[in-house]
C-alpha cells in the first residue's frame, strides 16, 4: 500500500516535470520568404505553431504532427534549430523547434484550437508575435533558419570603421576585457563551423 507521503512525493515531482513541447519555423519560399503564425482561438495570440508531445511521440514526430495541425500545411523537416523554455502555467515548458518547409497549399482543415495562420516576412512575424519569448527567440534563430535554407542574400557589406575610431575603442578596454572579446569571438567562429559541418 502506498502511504500518503508518496503520493505527496509523486504530485510534486508530477508539477515539477517540465511539458514537453515541439514546433517548427515554418517557411514558405519566395521573395522575401515568409514565416507561418498561428493564431490561438482561446487566448486570441500570435503564437510559433508548436504543442505537446503525445505518449510514445518523439519530439521531431509531435513538431510535424503539431505543425502539419496548426498550419493546415504538409511540410518537409531539415535541421534541429534550438529550444525555448519559459515558464507556463506554473510549470516550465520546454520546446524544441526545426526548419521546416511548407510547399503548396494547405493539405487538411486547421485544427480547433487555432483560429488563423498567417505568413509573414520574417520582421512583420516577429511583431506579430504575442509573446515576448518567442519574439526573442524568432529574433536569433529567424535569420538562421531563412540562411540554412538558402533564401538569404548576402548582407551588404560594411565598411571598416576608421582606424582611429577602432583605435579608440580598443583603448578603452582593459586587457581582462579585450581578452573576453577575443574569446568570444574564437567562441562563436568555432560554434558557427560546427553548425555548418552539421555538428551542432
Amino acid at each position: 500500500m502506498v502511504g500518503g507521503d508518496d503520493l505527496i512525493d509523486t504530485d510534486l515531482a508530477m508539477a515539477r516535470a517540465p511539458v514537453m513541447a515541439a514546433g517548427g519555423i515554418v517557411l514558405r519560399r519566395g521573395a522575401p520568404p515568409l514565416i507561418a503564425v498561428v493564431r490561438q482561438r482561446k487566448r486570441n495570440e500570435w503564437v510559433l505553431p508548436k504543442g505537446k508531445l503525445d505518449d510514445g511521440e518523439t519530439p521531431k514526430e509531435a513538431a510535424h504532427r503539431e505543425v502539419l495541425e496548426e498550419t493546415g500545411h504538409e511540410v518537409a523537416i531539415h535541421e534541429f534549430l534550438g529550444t525555448l523554455v519559459y515558464q507556463s502555467g506554473g510549470r516550465s515548458k520546454v520546446v524544441h523547434f526545426w526548419r521546416m518547409e511548407a510547399g503548396g497549399g494547405p493539405v487538411r482543415k486547421l485544427m480547433n484550437d487555432i483560429k488563423a495562420v498567417d505568413w509573414l516576412t520574417l520582421e512583420d512575424a516577429i511583431a506579430r508575435l504575442s509573446r515576448e519569448y518567442e519574439r526573442a527567440f524568432l529574433i536569433q534563430i529567424g535569420p538562421i533558419a531563412i540562411a540554412a535554407a538558402g533564401l538569404a542574400s548576402p548582407p551588404a557589406p560594411v565598411p571598416p570603421p576608421a582606424t582611429d575610431d577602432a583605435d579608440a575603442a580598443l583603448q578603452t578596454l582593459t586587457p581582462a576585457e579585450a581578452a573576453s572579446v577575443d574569446e568570444l569571438r574564437h567562441g562563436l567562429l568555432q560554434k558557427v563551423k560546427a553548425w555548418l559541418r552539421g555538428e551542432a
